[in-house]
């Protein structure tokens, strides 16, 4: 499908995209009135900008991994059924025509419902169904959706087909075509509020996505798309709204606030530069903050060129917050103009789901339900990923035994099939359990919940070391006579689970009495110490080679092969073909912690 800028781009960004009448309300302060004439009144509107951010394709409040009700410790509820309520009573209470609803992006990727309408009944068939997040969305009535990164994990004639679907825009100002350098989504969308009495309101919205997409798509993206840095086309872009009569100006951007990237020093950009474009770029009221999935109810930030305030908000993930900017206007000296900006977010919880979500996509529901119910196996034994964190698991070990298998496969007959394959993984998810007995999809898709890929990479055994040393980064300090609390074991400075890998095929120790960078002992190939020199055949999932995590000389190694069926599916094929799940046929002990050269467990 070729990359233009499609529908909403003539609509939205040149001639508007709908009208609202509001009322406007006389407000307590007084209008400059000229010298003997009485003061009058000034025009006072009041718009509430309402925000998602993140659904990852949750609708309903449903665990399709656990085949029950979604719960959790804090008491959170998901989807955008949801949602819908919470929408549905602002809309009521401020009137839907003061009201904006936006999302800052990754709504087609994350569950078994939009993966199934992706892969297993695609979209993209010739007379295919209506993806569950359109039907949904649209019906909800959302303005404006900014891309996120994860809106090309299925590649671009899935998005484009998604895109076809909406009711609204997909936002992308720095989602430039490669050729062109022109957008190839639309930059922003506009819309007028009518205001009794007084010159109707002009509200842009610009969409921003993430530059990260160039490493973490690159299989789908390059050549094609370039995605520049937020900050960059924001200054580029605002001015430009402004210039077209916008009194109010609102970012959706899937970028987060912390000012950090896991990409390191790939690209120019920042990932997480929300913040940096709220400091930087003059003449933004609002910004709606996306991709870090974290919630902030309201962060104010002081452009350093006007000295005015910009205020962000980012509702928690899955639908289980919804974002809230109530912007007061007043209309002076023939214009109006920002007088204040609010933000707070509303809890998903507090509402029952939407009984029209729910009757519309229950159909989608029951089929993704069947889909990820279905045996492909049987289990000798549980398997979990309780403490994969710490201690080399099994469950963990069958994922690099199943890419292990399909990169030998792929490089048999080629010159690189004498090389030995080894493999990484990620411990994902802290929940995730095999049962003994049937194992279903669901069961092996909670234990590999990301879309990703697989690529074989060629690696050295120095690159290798320096691979697992950042690894290792990952545990807590922890000094040999120290009390181990496996609370505060992990994730040292911040970093994610999915950024700590174990390495199949090689044997070695991690030492976390030392400091990071000198933790990797006793390192080792077929029983003794590794070569330098030796090459490998590393099977890793493309968003690490891509670059995702910044971990050294993977992303700059040579790529030997890659595929496009999902880890997921290639886990569900083994298992299949197996019939039986038995951990004499994949697991071993590669690694485990220690302190000082004594095992810690």
């Amino acid at each position: 499908m070729p990359l233009n800028r499609r529908k909403f781009l003539k609509k939205s960004a040149v001639t508007g995209a709908g009208v609202a009448i509001a009322g406007a309300v006389a407000a307590p302060a007084a209008q400059a009135a000229e010298p003997g004439k009485p003061t009058r009144p000034a025009k006072r509107y009041s718009l509430t900008v309402l925000g998602t951010t993140d659904l990852h394709g949750h609708v309903f409040n449903w665990d399709y991994f656990k085949d029950a009700e979604y719960t959790d410790a804090q008491g959170n509820a998901q989807g955008l059924a949801r949602v819908s309520t919470l929408v549905n009573r602002i809309r009521e209470e401020k009137g839907r025509e003061n009201t904006l609803l936006l999302d800052a992006g990754d709504t087609i990727q994350g569950t078994p419902l939009t993966y199934y309408y992706a892969k297993v009944d695609p979209i993209t068939a010739k007379g295919g169904p209506v993806h569950p997040m359109a039907q949904a969305m649209n019906a909800i009535g959302y303005d404006a959706v900014a891309l996120g990164n994860h809106e090309f994990n299925y590649g671009i004639e899935t998005l484009r087909k998604f895109e076809e679907q909406c009711d609204f825009p997909l936002l992308g100002a720095n989602a430039l075509d490669a050729r062109t350098l022109k957008p190839a989504f639309p930059p922003y969308f506009m819309k007028t509020f009518r205001v009794k009495g007084a010159p109707p309101v002009k509200v842009a919205v610009l969409g921003l996505t993430n530059p990260g997409i160039a490493i973490w798509d690159k299989a789908y993206v390059q050549g094609k798309l370039t995605f520049p840095g937020l900050e960059e086309q924001a200054a580029k872009w605002v001015p430009k709204l402004r210039s077209m009569g916008a009194d109010v100006v609102v970012v959706s951007a899937h970028s987060g606030s912390s000012g950090t990237s896991s990409y390191g020093d790939q690209l120019p950009y920042v990932e997480n530069s929300a913040a940096l474009v709220a400091q930087q770029v003059p003449g933004i009221d609002a910004i709606l903050v996306g991709h870090a999935h974290v919630e902030i109810p309201e962060l104010k930030v002081v452009n350093a060129k006007t000295g005015k305030t910009v205020v962000l908000s980012e509702p928690l993930a899955y639908a289980e917050r919804l974002s809230l900017f109530d912007i007061e206007l007043v209309f002076a000296r023939g214009r109006w103009s920002v007088e204040s900006v609010a933000a707070s977010v509303v809890n998903s919880n507090t509402v029952a789901d939407d009984p029209k979500i729910t009757k519309l996509l229950s159909d989608e529901h029951a089929k993704v339900v069947a889909y990820v119910n279905q045996v492909v196996g049987t289990a000798t034994e549980t398997l979990t990923t309780v403490e994969a964190r710490y201690k080399d698991a099994p469950i963990i070990d069958l994922i690099t035994k199943v890419q292990e298998d399909v990169v030998r496969e792929a490089l048999a007959g080629t010159s690189y099939a004498s090389l030995p394959v080894i493999a990484q993984a990620s411990p994902f998810s802290r929940t995730s359990q095999i049962p003994a007995g049937e194992v279903t999809i669901r069961d092996l898709s909670s234990l590999y919940v990301y879309d990703n890929t697989l690529v074989a990479k060629l690696m050295t055994g120095v690159q290798l070391r320096a691979y697992l040393e950042y690894s290792a980064a990952y545990f807590v300090q922890t000094a040999a006579d120290a009390v181990v609390d496996v609370a505060k074991l992990t994730n040292a400075g911040g970093r994610p689970d999915y950024n700590y890998d174990y390495v199949s095929g090689l044997s070695y120790d991690i030492d976390i009495a030392q400091p990071a960078g000198s933790r990797i002992k006793n390192l080792a190939y077929d029983g003794a110490p590794l070569d330098d020199a030796r090459q490998f055949v590393l099977a890793v999932n493309n968003y690490r080679a891509n670059g995702g995590g910044a971990f050294p000389h993977v992303a700059s190694a040579q790529e030997l092969w890659a595929e496009s069926t999902e880890i997921r599916t290639r886990i569900a094929e083994w298992v299949t073909a197996k019939g039986v799940l038995d951990p004499k046929d994949f697991a071993s002990v590669d690694w485990k912690l220690t302190r000082n050269g004594t095992p810690v467990f």
